[in-house]
């Protein structure tokens, strides 16, 4: 499969919204998920790190995919990112993926486990090659402990036509150069991290897999398509609004914190699955500042 427009634009990293006894609440999430793509969304990005995907079963993941798919009904992509403890258990999620109809993968590192590029290469090799669904493979070193380097991403786009994007997320935005310097245009170049989104876009990214998008779609929209067709200056004043919460979406309660500027903003609920408890304390009260001085002083794009 040949879709390079699959990963253009804004495709949302979809949160998992949960009941208040802690089960997955389907209507919520197929109405969500129809919001995201009524303001400009691309695409739906579930079972991600955002998705909580660590903490949600083999079936759950199937029922999520399953929803979102019949949600969407072929208006957008579903996009879920495989990733699992196993590699013979992210293989089966892929099949099954496309089995309910969804349209790409993103290929994630193995949960917990991590070593050297043989078995990391190993892991991703199975997931890319279970299927013919276009891939994109997600680079992010910091929660993952895996680096994928530019060199590698060469060795797997030489192996795999349906690799076809990366999404990435190491920080560090000399990656864009290194990655376009030996690959060319061969892969689509994503942002995944929320503050880098117009530094990515400058240095050639077409798409970014957003975080805050939960909670401000629009606007999400709006600071990607500015900085696509204008460049830095063109976004630079809805961009220092919306900076600092996107900066949430770096820290290690970034689920937290995102599900928790969706409640403020009436875009869903800041519960979570255990081990993560909603924030408090000193960290609740400073991201409850962010969040009030941006509902504050909203530029009403």
């Amino acid at each position: 499969m040949n879709n390079a427009s699959l990963w253009h634009g804004v495709l949302p990293a979809i949160t998992t919204p949960f009941t208040a006894d802690g089960q997955v609440d389907h209507a919520f999430l197929a109405s969500h998920a129809r919001q995201m793509i009524d303001a400009g969304g691309k695409g739906i990005v579930p079972l991600g790190s955002l998705g909580e995907a660590a903490t949600l079963s083999f079936d759950e993941k199937l029922a999520i995919l399953r929803t979102l798919v019949e949600a969407l009904d072929g208006r957008a992509p579903v996009i879920p990112g495989i990733a699992s403890l196993s590699t013979d258990e992210a293989v089966k999620l892929a099949k099954e993926a496309k089995s309910i109809g969804c349209r790409g993968l993103m290929v994630l590192p193995p949960y917990v486990y991590s070593t050297d590029w043989r078995e990391m290469g190993a892991h991703v090799r199975a997931v890319i090659g279970a299927t013919d669904l276009p891939c994109m493979l997600y680079n992010n070193p910091v929660a993952y402990k895996t680096d994928f380097s530019p060199a590698q991403m060469a060795e797997l786009a030489a192996e795999f036509p349906n690799l076809q994007a990366v999404k990435e997320s190491s920080g560090d935005v000399r990656r864009f150069a290194g990655i376009r310097a030996l690959l060319g245009d061969r892969l689509q170049l994503l942002v995944g991290m929320d503050d880098a989104i117009v530094e990515g876009v400058s240095m050639g990214a077409v798409g970014w897999v957003a975080g805050l998008v939960n909670a401000y779609p629009k606007e999400s929209v709006k600071l990607f398509e500015l900085a696509r067709d204008g460049g830095p200056k063109a976004a630079e004043s809805l961009y220092a609004w919306f900076l600092p919460l996107l900066r949430l979406d770096t820290v290690p309660t970034f689920v937290q914190l995102i599900k928790l500027v969706q409640e403020k903003v009436g875009m869903g609920s800041e519960r979570v699955r255990a081990p993560r408890l909603p924030v408090a304390g000193v960290e609740r009260d400073a991201a409850l500042k962010v969040i009030d001085r941006a509902i504050a002083t909203y530029p009403g794009h």
